[in-house]
């Protein structure tokens, strides 16, 4: 029997006599606290490891867009072709579609579900899908079948799409009016030099069918966002002359839409790093910057491996641009359209350097941006994400412009690549982009503007809120005024803590970074994500997915007293919240001198106290928990000895 297993037999007989001091042999067990929560055993389709198996499969959806924008009766009419690969084992007789335009009804589900007073989720009530001339295609049969139920339509065969890579066409002609108030997603903004238009959802779109639930269908409420298949989306914008359009994708017939000036600026900024304008503040009502004089112009745009399309058109854009750089030697184009209201230097004028920092962090550090475009559009919109294009505040400047600008392009990331259900997890899309915006405000100009999630601990009041509510919990139920904190800052924490208290950086990003890759145009479940993590980082972590993830509570880990014991000292330690930790402590002694100690999460399985024998022959001074302060602690006051050790420093 070594040293240290003779002290840990004579502590088990003698420690009790220390006041204050519970033997540890003597705790009841606390193992229910480290069991799995949930069934995460693995299958065909996914691993245990939190892979896509050998047999994953998920739906294609392409789509063939031709749209026109009327903007004197503001309405969007078009017709669409879908072409609806099905690489499930199942036939299917029917698929679901989106109509999310019909949420701005008065008898959407949307609309009634709506508080009295309203909230940030209020959207027009006098628009909806007109939808005609539909026609499902298999093989060489016909139907015209389908059912509409608020935004939902149900599509229906003449035969079955066949499974393992049956394919069918779905076409129809729509139209509707174009909200102003668009739920802060889409919309009209009136500004001096005309309207703009931020037009998303803005197309019949079908839903997923995957290996989990089947047919994901619930209804578009308003705090849940969405969840689409891959796919290549090919659309044509007729809009008036004097509108520019910005859209997600490449731009495919920049001769017919753009002037030779503007097309010779777009082509400099293509090699540039810093902003060129092209089109100038003082150019927005210049004919001879236009490639027509009268009519319509039709902007022809094309993106492949994405979930959605969005686009704007106004003749009120200022528009600049500037290229990303990619780490594989790849280039894309930042571009930012706003009107002279956000012009200067405090504001929109920064937009496009915003927009190519947040894309070039975020390529070099997690995964690749995969398509040409990366646009910054200001709307009436707080913050609004979709492939390659956001829409942000018109009024946003400086701080608030830098966030919502990386927020949105984050986005791009969770869940644009990485194509998580955002109307069910929305943690997993919200949460994730709000962890990874924290290391690029960082970065950005050495940390030009702070990051929220370095003040964590000013956040520990809503923690002690006894309305607040689990990250797991429903969006489209979440009480409003804990959204902000279960969909994007609690997650974004305990990612936080992962990477910098629990698992350390080089763990975590190696595991992050894998399951990016993993799952780039896929569609992952939340135990994929907690498998994954797990098997690369190589750590059993249920207990703080069921503590942080799938609970409400909290932590607060305790000093209970040091004392002197045989010329070394005990610390006695408890935990007092709910979810355990691993324990940090700084030990500074009389002479100055520090020392840092780490103590695994294990510590707490066999109870909810443990004493930890310091060997030392200097004299302890103080005992500081967290010195660091990453861990979202409810109580700081007992997480220091002698207890007035905070107040004296």
């Amino acid at each position: 029997m070594n040293y240290l297993s003779k002290v840990t037999v004579a502590l088990a007989f003698m420690i009790t006599g220390i006041p204050g001091v519970q033997g540890q042999e003597v705790r009841q067990t606390n193992q229910d606290v480290f069991n799995e929560f949930t069934y995460r055993q693995g299958n065909t389709y996914r691993t245990a490891s939190g892979r896509p198996g050998p047999d994953y499969w998920q739906n294609a959806a392409d789509y063939n867009i031709e749209a026109t924008l009327n903007d004197e009766a503001h309405t969007l009419t078009g017709k669409i072709t879908v072409t609806y690969t099905n690489n499930s084992p199942e036939d299917l007789e029917f698929i679901w579609m989106y109509l999310e335009q019909n949420r701005f009804r008065e008898d959407s589900r949307g609309s009634l579900t709506t508080p009295i007073q309203g909230n940030r989720y209020d959207g027009d009530v006098d628009g909806g899908y007109t939808i005609n001339n539909l026609q499902a295609k298999v093989k060489r049969s016909t139907s015209s079948k389908y059912i509409i139920d608020d935004t939902r339509m149900q599509v229906f065969f003449e035969e079955p799409i066949t499974a393992n890579g049956g394919k069918a066409t779905i076409s129809m002609d729509f139209e509707y009016k174009i909200p102003v108030e668009g739920m802060d997603r889409m919309g009209r903004l009136d500004v001096g030099d005309g309207t703009i238009y931020a037009m998303a959802q803005w197309f019949p779109q079908v839903a997923v069918l995957d290996d989990v639930v089947g047919w994901n269908v619930e209804p578009y409420l308003g705090a849940g966002e969405f969840y689409y298949d891959y796919g290549t989306f090919e659309y044509k914008i007729t809009a008036p002359f004097d509108h520019i359009v910005v859209g997600s994708g490449a731009l495919l017939n920049p001769r017919q839409v753009l002037s030779p000036k503007v097309r010779e600026r777009m082509e400099q900024a293509s090699r540039s790093d810093s902003t060129v304008y092209l089109i100038r503040p003082e150019e927005v009502n210049d004919p001879s910057i236009r490639a027509k004089q009268e009519g319509t112009l039709t902007w022809h745009f094309k993106i492949e491996n994405s979930r959605d399309v969005a686009f704007a058109s106004s003749k009120a854009f200022i528009w600049d641009a500037a290229k990303i750089d990619l780490p594989s030697g790849r280039k894309a184009m930042a571009q930012s359209a706003y009107p002279k209201e956000s012009d200067g230097q405090d504001a929109w004028s920064r937009s496009t350097e915003y927009s190519k920092a947040s894309v070039e962090h975020y390529s070099e550090k997690w995964y690749e941006y995969p398509w040409p475009v990366a646009v910054n559009v200001a709307a009436d919109i707080g913050g609004m994400e979709y492939p390659g294009l956001n829409f942000c505040s018109w009024q946003s400047k400086g701080a608030s412009l830098w966030g919502v600008t990386d927020h949105e392009f984050g986005h791009n990331w969770f869940p644009m690549i990485v194509g998580s259900n955002e109307r069910r997890y929305a943690w997993m899309d919200e949460g994730f982009n709000t962890f990874i915006n924290h290391y690029s405000t960082l970065d950005f100009n050495n940390g030009e503007y702070p990051s929220r999630l370095n003040r964590m601990r000013n956040m520990t009041g809503w923690f002690l809120n006894p309305n607040r509510e689990g990250i797991d919990t429903y969006p489209d139920v979440a009480n409003l005024q804990n959204l902000g904190m279960i969909a994007y800052y609690k997650p974004a924490m305990g990612l936080f803590l992962l990477r910098e208290y629990i698992l350390g950086e080089e763990r975590f990003d190696n595991a992050f970074r894998s399951y990016i890759k993993a799952w780039a145009f896929k569609h992952p479940q939340p135990n994929d994500f907690f498998n994954h993590m797990e098997n690369v980082a190589g750590e059993n972590l249920d207990w703080f997915w069921k503590g942080w993830f799938y609970g409400t509570g909290n932590i607060d880990i305790a000093i209970d007293g040091v004392q002197s014991y045989q010329g070394n000292y005990v610390i006695s330690l408890s935990n007092r919240g709910d979810i355990p930790m691993p324990v940090e402590m700084r030990i500074t002694y009389s002479d100055g001198d520090t020392e840092d100690k780490r103590l695994p999460v294990e510590i707490w399985q066999r109870g909810n106290s443990w004493n930890y024998l310091l060997r030392t022959d200097k004299q302890v001074q103080s005992v500081e928990l967290d010195p660091e302060k990453v861990l979202p602690d409810v109580n700081f006051s007992n997480d220091a000895w002698p207890g007035n050790f905070y107040q004296e420093r």
